[in-house]
This record gives structure tokens, C-alpha cells and sequence, in this order.
């Protein structure tokens, strides 16, 4: 067996050696079914495979090769070349490093660094390996690689013959690792920020991705915490081959490295402890670092940034002096060379050097370091110590609003080093606190004292002898004026320093001037004697020299008036030492206009000036200057005042919009107060308003702020917050009027006229002769006569017209200087007046008139001539309208006679009595003087546009006047009242009708609908798209905007009209399918009976009224409007003879005869119909004549058989039925009246001639449905059963279509019914019922006919059932008829029981509600009652 094995490996082997891979692959599958096992076997037939294109199969034999043998080389050397063949690069190089590993056990150095140069080979060709796989080779090289210990065995290379061996690569690196180390830093910085670029892009786009800072540190955590860059950069520092330089490289990364990864670190947690040691290996990096004096600015900057010191001066200055000197050209080196120039503290380290420096520094002046503190911080935005040198900078500089804005942003940059690093920083904080609270105590005192206070307590918790906060607290206690506290607190510094003659100097002045205002006069007096007495030795001094000398003046002004010569003399050496001390001014301002004698105003008026010039905070000398100003009348020098005097306190800053807990209380109201009385006056009511809600902060009870604040929010519009305000004031003083004025005004300005009413009258009852007030009572009557006129209370309108007319008269006799505004509510009355149709107290508006005359007639202007007569009167005016008209054109006249005090009031009586003019045109009958007066309106338009070009309603209104006569002026006028106000719903409507008028369809409903969007409730709009809609023939769209219009809150007359008249024309139109019902009419008797109260002089409209009346059955209420339309026609006709008024008269007239008839009054209607005949020819010649000649003639027949005339009767009727001969269907109706007439004769013969009359005219028109009908009921009433087939034989023959179009209301099935019960037959007058239902099921009228047949059957439970199918009621007499009979069938249906007889009596009682006339609703209600009871 063992020589067949080894001869056919031999063959394989040979096989292999010949490349005949077949052969080879048969020989060795021959050795391995013998020895499956057999690793030269695996290993030939793996290779074969290989060769002959099988890899799957070939990896599969080499993996079991190795599987048996794994430490034998041949396999795995076999598979590296099949994953090379195959370009799997990942298996390859894993292969490899199996070969590199069992190399370096068989420690063969050579072997191993080949195959490890292989792998590195590989990796670097960027198709085969990314940059961390090639890292990963590099690091195959270096000591902590698992083959390290074999390469070390390699002898170093020869640089001078690389090619001499194959591992040079390997023994340079082994001999050398530094190049490799700086390669594998470069890719693992690439990798590490390539890496987080990409996460943190990916990461921003996530729903729960958090702020960017967080999802930033996140990402910089799991980076760096498993980063090896530490590991490099140390094997790089500790290498013997490292450079200074490179070394100095190498730590800077590091530095970085770690500071990035302290920053990521939270300060929680596990993370903590890690955050703790980075923290510690960080700074003893920078200390080793700023130790060496090595140049990263880096390292400098975070030592010098995160010491934690409580003074500049504890940073150290040597450390300071090198950074300056190591980089001299940074921002943090600028701020500490002016830091150091600003202190005088030299930054050389020699004498010479350190001369020189000063010199420089006498000769640039500190203004030069300032300016190099501020320059270079502005580049320092995240730096601690910059922060606190620039605030502690601006703070000695007293710029104390700076200083407090750094002093934050530096508290913040604490706050995030104490996150960064893991550690608080108590000192810088206080240090930056110290700076904050001292500032606010200064910054506008005392507005920031509750905020300073605050942190004060918590530096003084941590350190109670901290001297700048104690002076800090000992200010605030002063502005408190509690001056014992702040004296112990001043002493209490001077005991801390007793020797320093800077703070601990000012604390002794200090305590001592809290000394002197505690009243201890002269121990406070020696103290400031002393501290004085110490400044005197003090050179550049001079301002606390000023100070304490001003302070001792004032010790003995106190002191009384044996002491103001003394005090006089301190104020003036207090101005010897510095004159610019603004106090000193005050105090001698004083003394000239209170103690001097004699007093000089003047001096004390320049010292006064003097002070508020250097000091806007010397609110004694604002006050003073203020009140001078003001009794001179110099507001706006008030105003310059009172404003400085505001930003002296602080102005608005952290005032208006503060939170109200941290509102601070204005030291001098009086300035805010003048603020806003000037924002009053100047109509800035915004302004006024704030500035009257802060003077209030000072002195809630001052009545005149809450006043003045009140007539802001009026005037504002605010009506709700005034009367609070108003309330308020009058709470305060009830005795002021003023403030019930007001208020009474607020309330008319919201339309509570009856409440601004009683408020004016009951002001009048104490003051009758205030002027404003009656002006205003006036005023309040005019608009509540408008309030009372637009809701249709023309009566209680009429009586506040005239109530406002007669207080304006008694305002003119008060005072003829309120003559141009009393004139204008008169004039305004008396044109309301004139628009009433008609008066309620005729006399009382007489008598007023009469009052107005005499007043206007004495300054006729010209341009009325020729329209007015002059003089006025009165009792020969036949027309009270026009003449009330004409009396407020006389009015508004004489308003313009009498001037204007500008363009505005002059505008306005010139557009009034333009207005006026235009409708007293339009009141004319058409001649010379309507012609006149429409040029004289337009006249007065145009001066009042003149005057006021840029007032929309003068616009408007010449549009108005020139719409028929000028049409382009009219187009420009619309055009430019809308650029004026583009939101104006009216102009927009007249547009609209402009353009409908001058038959532009399109553009009249763009208009139209441009008004409806911005004022959906105005109803004219939707009339005027109701007349379009009518226009493009789209009736039913016009019906429904009508309809719209009228339900309305505003009040169209118009819209009423054109309602009405649409929905009656619809309700009487020939295709009508069933006849109208009132409720259907009352919509329009409603519209019409408000139209006709407002218009009662429209004869068309009272005509119309008249016959909606006459159809709801209203006839008293219809022959009324019919008389008074003939009355007005009459009067018409008169003054016109126009044909088209004698057509409507004629027309009227046949109205009130058919009226007439209806209620028994025949001699009337004779009369009527007598005039009628006698306007219209005896010969029609067209057919409106036609149809009115016949019901002429057919009424008068009428008339005469009712008053038993038979001939005269007869032939009336003969007429008619001759005049309408030409009409069929006119005819028609004439014989059907004919023969109802003849019918109701009574006699035999007046039947038979009833019935030929209409046999003939069914016979000329088969159609005649009403001949048809009335034939069939004669018959019915005679039981001439072939009488009623004879007539309704043809129609019940016609289709059901075409016999439910000629019989609409269904007249004929009534008649069958009728008919088979007058002949007992129940049956088949059910038959006929039913059948009808079935075909038309929504019929309500033949259901309600079917109900009651089944009633009468005693059958409730079928009749329940057929009401209940007209669930849907369509109108209100369906409604009621159909509720009769539910109630009886509920009744007699015994099934419910009382439930049942509940119902009914319910549904009774209801129809009794609806109809309490209707006769039969009683006797059901009854019916049901009685039911009940039984």
C-alpha cells in the first residue's frame, strides 16, 4: 500500500512538474482514497484543481490539508497563492499573516519579514486596502507586533546596498521606527477627522439627534476614547531618534488630543473618573511644558486661562512676562502689555529697560493701553483672562455698562471651563461677581440695586471681607437711605484698611456723610473735615477734594440758616477744586433762588443749567429748569429736559419690557409725566402711554397720571383699559369732573351714548357752562340719532336730532368760539332730519328750525344763489323735507362763512355742503336749479379735495357726484380714492356700480367681489352681484344673492326691493307647480313693509306691497298702499304728465277695484275701475292694454251683478270676452269668471248658459284646464255624472306626464274624489286617492287627502303611516294641515293609549300655535280634548 501511495504522489508530482494538471489531479485523488488524510495528497490535488480552473473545490482541499496539518507551510502557501489568482485580497493578506506567524515560530527572520512586506505591499495600493488596514501592516513592524521578536534578529541595514537583501524595508523599520510611527500618525489623524466630519453629518439629519453640541461631543467620544494617536504620540516622544523639533511637534498633538477629549468628557458618572485623569495627565503636560519655556501658545493660553485666582495680580507676573515675550505678536500678549501699561507695572526685566518703558508710557498716556485692551479683547471672545482684565479695566474706568456686560460673558466662559475640565473655579468667579455687582451699583443707580444686592450676599457669604462688595452694599444701603446700616458698613472697610488712601479714604468720607444725614450735623461734619483735611495732601485729587468739600457745604447748610454763608463758601471752593462737580452747581442755584437776598433767579437758572449740562442726573436742577420752562411756555425746552433727565436715570433700559418683579421705580416721575403729556399732544399715544404707566410706578395715587393715562388709552383706541385708568383716577378725587368727562367721552366712543349721556348731563348739572362738555353732549346726541336711525328707531332718532340741535344752540349762546364746531353738529343734525320721509313731532322740529333761521339767513353765501331762497320760510314750505334739506344747506353755508383754523376744518364744511348739495339735487325735479345745485356739489367737492388732496372719502364722493355726468372724473376719483385706501368696501361697491352702469359686466363683479372679501356683511356688494348675476341671465344665482343681501345686519332698502319684487314674480310665474302659500310671501311682505317705513314716498314699492298683502290676506293693510301709491302717482302725474306714471295710476287703479271687490266695497271699486277705463283706449293696442282694458271691463261687470245690475253686468262681461278675444288663454279666464257668474245667478237657465259658455271655450281650447275643472264641478254639483265624464274624459285619457303638467295642482284628482263621494262611493274615491299617492309620493297635498279618507274609515294606524312617509314638510301650511290630522289619527289610535292621547293633544296644541284663526285647528284640538277625558 505504501509504495502505491508513494508512486502516485511520484506521478502527481511529475504531473505538476510537467503542468499536466489532469494527470496530476487523477493521481492525487488516487492517494487520498486510500488516505483521505494524506497532506502532500491534499496539497498536489488542491494545486490541480487551482490549475484547471476549480477554486471553490481547490480552497476546499487546502483547508483540509491544513485541518491536518496546520503548522506545515506547504498548504497555507498553496491557498495565499489561490486568493491572490482570485484577487480576494481580505484572505489573502489573512493568509499571510498565518505564513508570517508560522515563520516567525520557526524563527526564520528572513521568511517573516518578507511575508510581513508582502502584507505591507499589499495595503498600500489603495485598490487592495484602506488606510486603516494599511496601518494595521505598519503596526506589524513595531515592538508590541507578535513578530517583533524574530525581526529583531535582522542585521541592520546597509543604506549604501538596498538591494543586497530582501527585507530591507523591515530592518530599516525594526533598526529605526520613527518614520513608521510618523506614518501611522498622519493616517490615524486623517481617519479619526475624516470620521467624525462624516458622523456628525449624519448624525444632524436624526429626529432625536439632540443640539449640535451634543451630538458633536458624542461623536468625539467614541472617537477619542478608543483612539491610539496617545499611544503614537508617546512612542514618537520617548524614541531616541526623535528631533527637538519633531518632539516639540509630537507634544503640541498631544496637548490637543487630550484637550479635545477632556472638552467631550461629561462631568457625570462613569465618564467622571476618566475626565479626572485626563484633566491631571493634561496639566502636567502644561506645567512641563510652560516649565521648559517650549513656544506653544496652546499650552501657555490654558495655563494662564484656567488658573483659578481672584486678582490679575495672583496670575503672576513673570508668567505673564514670558508668555508677552514668547508671543509678542498674539491678542492675549496685546491684552497683557496694556494690562501692564495701564497698572505702570514694567515688562522688562532690567532697570534700564524698565525706565525706558515708562517714559514711553508718560508720553502715550494710559488712553493708548486702553485702547489696546479694548482692540485686542475684541479678538479674545473666549478668553478668561482677557475677559477679566477689560472688566476690571472698564469698571476703574467707571464705564460701568461695559463692565457688566463682560463681567457676564466672562461668567459664562467659568461656567463652560468648569464643564470642560471637570473642576469649579470659585476664585475667577467671585473675581468676575465682584466686578458685576460693583458695576450695577453705579450703572444708573438705583435701578440695578436688587440684582446687585444678590450677588453681593453670595461674594460676601464666601469672602465677608471683601472690600469692593462691602462698599458695594454700603451704596446701596445709601440709596435706601438707610444710612445707619451703610455707615457701619463703610467703617467697617475703613477698620479693614485703615492706611489706604484710596478705598479705605472714601469709606471714612463714606460713613461720615452717612453721619450727617442720620441729623449728626457736627460729629458728621468733623469727619468730613478730617478726611478733607487728608485729600488736601494728596496731589490729582480733585473730584474727592470737590466731593468731601461739597458734602461739608451741605453738613452746614443743614445745620440751618446761621450756617449758609459758611455752606456758600464750601459750595464755591468745591467748584475751585473741580469744576465740573454738577452737585456744587445745584447747591449754589439753590442758594441764589432760596437764601440769597436778594434772591437772583438768573444766576440760580445758569447754576441750575450748568449742573443739568454736566450732570443729567442732578434731577433737583431738571426739576427747577423744568418748572422755569414751563411758566415761560417753552414745551419743547420741557421736553429736552424732562427727557435727559430719563436717560440720566437710565432711560427705558431694562424698564418698559422688563419682567414686572424687576421693574425698578423711576426716581423722578415728574420727567415721565412730562414725556407723556408731550406724546399726547403730539398724538403718539404709544409712547404716552408707557411713559405714563412708569411715572405711576412712583406714586400709584397720583390722580392726574391715571388721567392723563385714561385720555391716552382713549384716544389710542384702548376703550376697555381706559375706563380702568378713568375708574381709578375717579376713585381717587371724586370731585375732579374731568375724569367722569372722560369717561363719559370713552363711552361714546364705544357707542355707549346713553352712558356718555348721563355722564355730560350729570357733569352740567354742577358745571352748565363748560363748554367742552356741552360740545360734547351734542356730539353724543347726534351719534346716538345715527345709533337710533341705523336699528330702524326713527321716532327715538328724530328726538336725538333735535335734542343735539338745541344743546349746540345753548353751546353758540355760551361761547361764540366754539360757533365752527357747534354749526357743524347742527348742520349734521338738520341733514339727518331732512332725510326722514316723515316726522313723528312735526312741531318740535319746526320750532327748532325756526331757532336755525334767523341764525343762517343773515350770511346767504353767493354760491347758493340761485338755489336757496333767502329769506327762509317757513310756513310756506309745502315739503318739509326738502325745506329741512335746504335749512342745513344754509347751515353748512354759513359753517364755511364763518373760516377755518386749518385746511382740514375748511375741507370738511366744504365736503359737507357738497354731499348735502348732491342729494338736494337729486331731490329736484329735473331743470335749471337741480342742474345748479349738482355743479355747486361738485364745486365743493373739488375745493375740499383741493384743501385736503389725500383725504379717500373727498375722493369717493366726487366719484359719487360725477357718476352719470362725467363718467371718466368719476372712473379717476374711484381709482384714486382706492390707491388712498385700498381696503375701503364702499368705494369698492361704487365701482362695481360705475361699471354695471357703463355695461361693463366683468369688471363690475371683479369690484363686487374685491368688496365682498373685505367686508363680507356689506350688503350692497351682494346687490350689485345679484344685478350682474340678473344681467349675464342667471335669475336663480341673482333670487339667492337677493336673498343674502336682505339677511344682512345693514339695512339696504335696495336689496329689499329687488328681493320682493324677484321672489313675487317667481311665486306668480306660469310654470309654477303648485300655488304660492303665505309663508312662501312673507319674506317679502317683511322686506317691503321696512322698505315702505323708510321710503314711503316709492309709489312702486307701495304698489307691490299692496299685492303681497293681498295675497297673505291683508286686504285693509293692501287697500291702504294702494291709495297712498295713487296719491303719490297722482301728485306725480301732476308735476310730469309723464305716460309711464299715467300707465302705473291706470294699473294702481285696477289694484284698489279688485280690492275693493274683495271686501263687499262695489260703488268703490265702479269708481276705481271707471277712472281705469276712462285712461286706457276704448281700442287696446298693444297687450298690457289689453289685459288691463279686460280686467277693467270684467271687474265692472262684476261690481254691477253684485249690486244686482244684470244688464249692466252682462255686458261688461260681453266686453271683455270681445277685448280679450285675441288672447286664449285671457279668454279663457274671462269665460271661466263668466260662467261662475252666470252659475251664482241661480236660476236653471243662468246654469245652462254657465255651461254652454264654457263647453264652447273648451271646445276652442281643450287645454283650459280651469273651464275643465269648473265644468267638472258643476256637474258634481248637479250628479250629472256624464257631465263630469264629458270634461274630464280628455285629460284623464292624457299620459300621467303630460296630465301632471296641465294639472300642476292637481285639481282633477280633488274633483274625482269629490265627485265618487258625493255618490257614497268611499271605495273608489280611496281608489283614486291612493292611486295618486303612488305615482307622485311627495304630493303632501293628496297624502293629507288619502290620510283623511282613511280617517273617516276609522283606519288611524294607515293614516299615521301615510302622514309619517311626509316626514320632509315643505312649508308652513303643509306643516299645519299635516298636524291636524297626525293629532286626530294619534287620537283615535288605540294601540298607544295615553301615550297616544299625549301626542295627540301635543300635536293639537301645536297647530292651534301656529294657527290660532284656523277654525278647524280649534274643533281638532277639542275633538282630541274630548277624546282624552273619555
Amino acid at each position: 500500500m505504501s509504495a502505491f501511495v508513494k508512486s502516485k504522489l511520484k506521478a502527481a508530482r511529475d504531473a505538476i512538474g510537467k503542468k499536466d494538471w489532469e494527470n496530476a489531479r487523477q493521481a492525487s485523488e488516487g492517494v487520498l482514497e486510500y488516505e483521505p488524510a494524506n497532506y502532500n495528497a491534499n496539497v498536489f490535488l488542491a494545486l490541480a484543481l487551482l490549475n484547471l480552473g476549480d477554486i471553490g473545490q481547490s480552497e476546499q482541499v487546502y483547508r483540509k490539508a491544513i485541518a491536518a496539518s496546520p503548522e506545515q507551510p506547504l498548504a497555507w502557501q498553496g491557498l495565499s497563492k489561490l486568493y491572490e489568482q482570485s484577487q480576494n485580497w481580505e484572505k489573502y493578506v489573512e493568509t499571510l499573516g498565518h505564513i508570517a506567524g508560522l515563520f516567525a515560530k520557526a524563527n526564520d527572520a528572513v521568511k517573516t519579514a518578507e511575508t510581513v512586506q508582502r502584507i505591507i505591499e499589499l495595503r498600500r495600493d489603495p485598490h487592495k486596502g484602506s488606510s486603516l488596514q494599511l496601518a494595521d501592516a505598519l503596526s506589524l513592524l513595531l515592538p508590541e507586533s507578535p513578530f517583533f521578536s524574530t525581526l529583531s534578529q535582522l542585521p541592520p541595514p546597509d543604506p549604501t546596498n538596498p538591494t543586497a537583501t530582501s527585507t530591507y524595508v523591515a530592518q530599516s523599520v525594526v533598526h529605526d521606527s520613527l518614520p513608521i510611527l510618523e506614518e501611522l500618525i498622519a493616517i490615524h489623524e486623517q481617519e479619526e477627522e475624516t470620521y467624525v466630519q462624516k458622523e456628525v453629518a449624519k448624525r444632524r439629519t436624526r429626529l432625536s439627534a439632540g443640539t449640535p453640541e451634543e451630538f458633536q461631543k458624542e461623536v468625539g467620544r467614541e472617537v477619542l476614547s478608543s483612539s491610539k494617536l496617545p499611544h503614537l504620540y508617546n512612542e514618537v516622544l520617548n524614541h531616541p531618534n526623535t528631533s527637538d523639533e519633531l518632539r516639540r511637534e509630537t507634544e503640541s498633538k498631544l496637548l490637543r488630543h487630550k484637550q479635545r477629549y477632556l472638552h467631550v468628557l461629561s462631568t457625570s458618572g462613569d465618564e467622571a473618573t476618566r475626565k479626572a485623569e485626563i484633566a491631571a495627565e493634561l496639566e502636567e503636560l502644561i506645567n512641563g511644558m510652560v516649565l521648559l519655556g517650549i513656544r506653544d501658545e496652546l499650552a501657555w493660553s490654558i495655563y494662564i486661562e484656567h488658573k483659578d485666582v481672584a486678582e490679575i495680580k495672583q496670575y503672576g507676573y513673570d508668567i505673564l512676562k514670558k508668555y508677552y515675550r514668547l508671543f509678542p505678536a498674539l491678542p492675549l500678549a496685546k491684552v497683557i502689555q496694556g494690562h501692564f501699561g495701564y497698572d505702570g507695572v514694567s515688562l522688562s526685566e532690567n532697570d534700564d529697560e524698565s525706565s525706558e518703558e515708562e517714559g514711553e508710557q508718560e508720553e502715550e498716556g494710559q488712553e493708548a493701553y486702553v485702547d489696546m485692551i479694548i482692540d485686542a479683547f475684541a479678538s479674545l471672545p473666549d478668553s478668561i483672562f482677557a475677559h477679566q482684565v477689560a472688566a476690571d479695566m472698564y469698571a476703574r474706568e467707571e464705564d460701568f455698562e461695559n463692565a457688566i456686560k463682560i463681567s457676564e460673558s466672562g461668567l459664562e466662559l467659568v461656567k463652560r471651563a468648569e464643564q470642560n475640565w471637570g473642576k469649579p473655579m470659585p476664585q475667577v468667579r467671585k473675581a468676575f461677581n465682584v466686578i458685576l455687582a460693583t458695576s450695577l451699583v453705579h450703572y444708573f443707580p438705583p435701578k440695578h440695586h436688587s440684582r446687585a444686592l444678590g450677588i453681593i450676599d453670595k461674594v460676601l457669604e464666601q469672602d465677608p471681607e471683601n472690600i469692593p462688595c462691602l462698599m458695594g452694599r454700603g451704596y446701596i444701603m445709601q440709596f435706601a437711605r438707610k444710612w445707619d446700616e451703610a455707615r457701619k458698613l463703610f467703617r467697617k472697610v475703613a477698620d479693614l484698611i485703615p492706611d489706604d488712601l484710596d478705598t479705605g479714604l472714601r469709606a471714612k468720607e463714606e460713613a461720615a456723610w452717612c453721619q450727617v444725614n442720620m441729623d449728626e450735623l457736627d460729629s458728621g461734619a468733623a469727619a468730613l473735615q478730617a478726611v478733607l483735611d487728608v485729600l488736601d495732601g494728596l496731589e490729582d485729587r480733585s473730584t474727592d477734594k470737590a466731593r468731601c468739600r461739597w458734602r461739608l457745604g451741605k453738613s452746614y447748610w443743614e445745620m440751618g440758616d446761621d450756617y449758609r454763608e459758611e455752606a456758600y463758601k464750601h459750595f464755591i471752593t468745591s467748584l475751585k477744586r473741580s469744576p465740573s462737580f454738577a452737585p456744587a452747581f445745584t447747591s449754589l442755584g439753590i442758594y441764589y433762588a432760596e437764601f440769597a437776598s436778594p434772591p437772583d433767579p438768573n444766576r440760580a437758572s445758569k447754576c441750575f443749567q450748568k449742573a443739568f449740562e454736566l450732570d443729567p442726573r442732578e434731577a433737583e436742577a431738571a426739576r427747577r429748569l423744568a418748572e422755569g420752562f414751563a411758566e415761560e411756555q417753552e414745551w419743547d425746552l420741557v421736553e429736552v429736559v424732562a427727557r435727559r433727565t430719563i436717560d440720566g436715570e437710565g432711560g427705558l433700559e431694562g424698564g418698559a419690557n422688563a419682567a414686572p418683579a424687576s421693574r425698578y421705580l423711576p426716581l423722578n416721575s415728574w420727567a415721565w409725566k412730562a414725556v407723556g403729556v408731550v406724546e399726547l399732544i403730539r398724538r403718539n399715544y404709544a409712547p404716552a402711554i408707557q411713559a405714563f404707566q412708569i411715572a405711576l410706578r412712583a406714586d400709584t395715587e397720583d390722580h392726574l397720571s391715571w388721567l392723563r393715562l385714561g385720555e391716552a388709552y382713549s384716544k389710542a383706541g384702548r376703550h376697555a383699559a381706559a375706563l380702568k385708568a378713568l375708574a381709578r383716577a375717579q376713585e381717587l378725587d371724586p370731585e375732579d369732573w374731568i375724569a367722569s368727562y372722560f369717561i363719559g367721552d370713552v363711552e361714546r366712543q364705544m357707542g355707549e351714548f346713553t352712558s356718555a349721556i348721563k355722564a355730560f348731563e350729570s357733569i352740567l348739572s354742577k358745571h352748565p357752562s363748560e363748554l367742552v362738555v356741552l360740545f360734547s353732549l351734542a356730539q353724543a346726541y347726534l351719534d346716538l340719532g345715527r345709533s337710533e336711525l341705523a336699528t330702524a328707531y326713527t321716532a327715538r332718532a328724530e328726538a336725538s336730532f333735535v335734542t343735539s340741535i338745541e344743546v349746540a344752540l345753548r353751546l353758540m349762546d355760551t361761547s361764540p368760539g366754539y360757533r365752527r364746531v357747534a354749526w357743524k353738529t347742527v348742520a349734521d343734525a338738520v341733514f339727518h332730519l331732512s332725510q326722514f320721509p316723515s316726522l313723528v313731532d312735526e312741531d318740535n322740529v319746526r320750532d327748532i328750525l325756526r331757532k336755525i333761521i334767523p341764525l343762517v339767513s343773515d350770511h346767504p353765501e353767493k354760491g347758493l344763489s340761485g338755489i336757496l331762497t333767502f329769506p327762509m320760510l317757513l310756513d310756506k314750505s309745502s315739503n318739509l323735507s326738502i325745506f329741512t334739506l335746504e335749512v342745513a344747506l344754509a347751515a353748512y353755508d354759513h359753517r364755511i362763512s364763518l373760516g377755518a383754523l386749518d385746511d382740514a376744518a375748511l375741507g370738511s364744511a366744504h365736503f359737507d355742503l357738497g354731499v348735502a348739495l348732491l342729494l338736494y339735487a337729486r331731490a329736484q325735479l329735473p331743470g335749471p336749479k337741480r342742474e345748479r345745485a349738482q355743479e355747486e356739489a361738485v364745486s365743493h367737492i373739488k375745493e375740499a379735495l383741493r384743501l385736503e388732496p389725500y383725504n379717500e372719502r373727498y375722493w369717493a364722493a366726487l366719484g359719487n357726484a360725477t357718476f352719470v355726468t362725467h363718467s371718466r372724473v368719476a372712473q379717476h376719483a374711484y381709482v384714486r380714492a382706492l390707491e388712498l385706501n385700498s381696503k375701503d368696501t364702499v368705494v369698492w361697491t361704487n365701482l362695481g356700480l360705475f361699471y354695471l352702469h357703463h355695461e361693463d359686466a366683468e369688471l363690475a363683479n371683479e369690484a363686487f367681489y374685491k368688496a365682498q372679501v373685505l367686508d363680507p356683511d356689506y350688503a350692497l356688494a351682494w346687490v350689485g352681484q345679484g344685478l350682474v348675476a340678473t344681467i349675464n341671465g342667471h335669475e336663480p344665482e341673482a333670487r339667492a344673492l337677493f336673498e343674502h343681501a336682505v339677511g344682512l345686519s345693514g339695512a339696504v332698502p335696495d336689496a329689499d326691493v329687488e328681493f320682493a319684487k324677484r321672489l313675487f314674480r317667481q311665486l306668480n310665474m306660469p310654470t309654477q307647480t303648485r300655488m304660492p302659500t303665505s309663508d312662501m310671501l312673507f319674506p317679502a311682505f317683511f322686506v317691503l313693509g321696512r322698505f315702505c317705513k323708510q321710503r314711503p314716498q316709492d309709489a312702486s314699492a307701495l304698489h307691490l306691497f299692496a299685492l303681497v298683502c293681498e295675497r297673505i290676506g291683508h286686504v285693509e293693510l293692501a287697500l291702504d298702499c294702494t291709495g297712498r301709491a295713487i296719491a303719490l302717482l297722482e301728485a306725480a302725474y301732476e308735476d310730469t304728465e309723464d305716460p309711464v306714471i299715467e300707465r302705473q295710476f291706470t294699473i294702481a287703479h285696477t289694484s284698489l277695484a279688485r280690492l275693493r271687490l274683495s271686501v263687499g266695497n262695489y260703488e268703490g271699486a265702479l269708481e276705481s275701475l271707471e277712472v281705469a277705463m276712462g285712461l286706457l283706449p276704448e281700442v287696446p293696442e298693444d297687450d298690457e292694454t289689453t289685459v288691463l282694458l279686460t280686467q277693467a271691463q270684467f271687474g265692472s261687470g262684476l261690481a254691477h251683478f253684485k249690486l244686482g245690475s244684470l244688464e249692466e253686468a252682462l255686458s261688461h262681461f260681453e266686453a271683455a270676452m270681445s277685448t280679450s278675444a285675441a288672447d286664449p288663454v285671457m279668454h279663457s279666464h274671462v269665460v271661466v269668471m263668466l260662467a261662475q257668474t252666470l252659475w251664482a245667478i241661480g236660476t236653471e237657465e243662468g246654469r245652462e248658459s254657465a255651461k254652454n259658455q264654457l263647453l264652447q271655450s273648451i271646445d276652442s281650447n281643450p287645454e283650459n284646464l280651469v273651464a275643465i275643472n269648473t265644468l267638472a264641478g258643476m256637474g258634481i254639483l248637479t250628479d250629472d255624472d256624464s257631465l263630469v265624464d264629458a270634461a274630464l274624459s280628455e285629460i284623464l285619457a292624457l299620459p300621467l306626464d303630460q296630465r301632471h303638467e296641465r294639472d300642476p295642482n292637481r285639481e282633477v284628482t280633488y274633483l274625482l274624489t269629490q265627485h265618487h263621494l258625493a255618490q257614497d262611493d268611499a271605495a273608489r274615491a280611496l281608489s283614486v286617492t291612493q292611486k295618486a299617492v303612488f305615482s307622485e309620493p311627495t304630493q303632501l297635498g293628496v297624502r293629507r287627502q288619502l290620510a283623511t279618507l282613511t280617517l273617516q274609515q276609522r283606519r288611524s294606524n294607515a293614516a299615521l303611516a301615510v302622514l309619517a312617509g311626509a316626514a320632509e314638510e315643505c312649508s308652513l301650511v303643509d306643516l299645519r294641515e299635516s298636524l291636524r290630522l297626525r293629532a286626530v289619527a294619534e287620537c283615535l289610535d288605540k294601540r298607544q293609549g295615553a301615550q297616544g292621547a299625549k301626542n295627540a293633544r301635543r300635536l293639537a296644541q301645536k297647530a292651534v300655535l301656529l294657527a290660532p284663526w284656523e277654525v278647524r285647528n280649534w274643533q281638532t284640538l277639542a275633538f282630541v280634548g274630548s277624546c282624552s277625558d273619555e
